[in-house]
């Protein structure tokens, strides 16, 4: 429906599209109001902090498109994390719908409506750490349907994002990153869409990727195919599979509160050669 409303379909299938996303854009909304009130950290020792950990990554890609880490990670404390690697946060190619406010508030800063440069500005700023948000995000405009939100949603996600430059550019930085990468952190991702798949499996067959897995089915999370049948391994466990160097099945959380083993487990992923 989002692919036939961008190519000029009838007012009913753009009505269509403008109440489902309305709808969703709402379920966002109630999704980011409560995560005002989520503990982000468990403790306040710098060291285990998940600002702390979070700040080591060259680079972030989520498929998520809540404003979680706008909310309690795109702030200063990037800039306060031990190495100093970052003094602060960018969303590559975007920029603040509206003028700055009169009176500053860092939070609506980080959470306020946002639309994508120009195409000559789409790219990243030196000593700010990227932030890509593949599928685009709730409190993005520029897209079709209700609001002109930018968010990808159902299925046919490629040919979706290709109707977007900014979005189109996120995913060839992603395979970019990707092919240059010595090692990837895999957190939480069900790897239930096939854009994203090909481009792990691509890079897992062509570069030296090492790639650690979080996720409460561990490697396990790799095998799609029903139990009741005979396993035959897919193409995305073949290509994949070689190239893990670990995985946890502890919630993430955990590490940064009391579980220290875990810690240890996945600060692992940062020291090896």
């Amino acid at each position: 429906m989002q692919l036939e409303s961008n190519r000029g379909a009838s007012e009913t299938v753009r009505k269509q599209l403008d109440d489902l996303q309305a709808a969703i854009v709402g379920m966002f909304n109630t999704m980011n109001q409560a995560f005002a009130g989520v503990k982000f950290e468990l403790q306040n020792d710098l060291q285990y902090l998940v600002r702390t950990f979070l700040a080591r990554f060259d680079a972030i890609f989520t498929l998520n498109q809540d404003l979680l880490l706008e909310r309690h990670y795109l702030d200063q404390n990037i800039s306060l994390a031990q190495s100093r690697r970052w003094s602060g946060w960018q969303l590559p190619g975007t920029k603040p719908l509206n003028p700055t406010p009169q009176f500053y508030d860092p939070t609506l800063e980080k959470t306020a409506m946002r639309a994508p440069e120009d195409e000559a500005n789409f790219k990243e700023h030196p000593g700010l750490q990227p932030y890509y948000k593949l599928h685009g995000s709730t409190n993005w405009t520029g897209g079709g349907g209700g609001g002109g939100r930018l968010l990808i949603m159902g299925g046919n996600k490629a040919v979706g994002i290709n109707q977007y430059p900014l979005l189109n550019w996120y995913h060839r930085q992603f395979r970019e990153y990707l092919a240059r990468a010595r090692r990837l952190m895999i957190i939480g991702y069900s790897f239930s869409d096939a854009h994203i798949n090909q481009a792990l499996i691509d890079a897992a067959k062509q570069g030296r990727i090492e790639i650690f897995i979080v996720d409460p089915l561990g490697v396990d999370v790799l095998n799609k195919q029903d139990p009741r049948h005979v396993q035959v391994p897919s193409e995305l466990m073949n290509a994949l599979q070689p190239r893990i160097i670990g995985a946890s099945r502890r919630p993430f959380l955990s590490a940064f509160s009391t579980d220290r083993v875990e810690f240890d487990s996945l600060s692992r992923f940062f020291a090896k050669p």
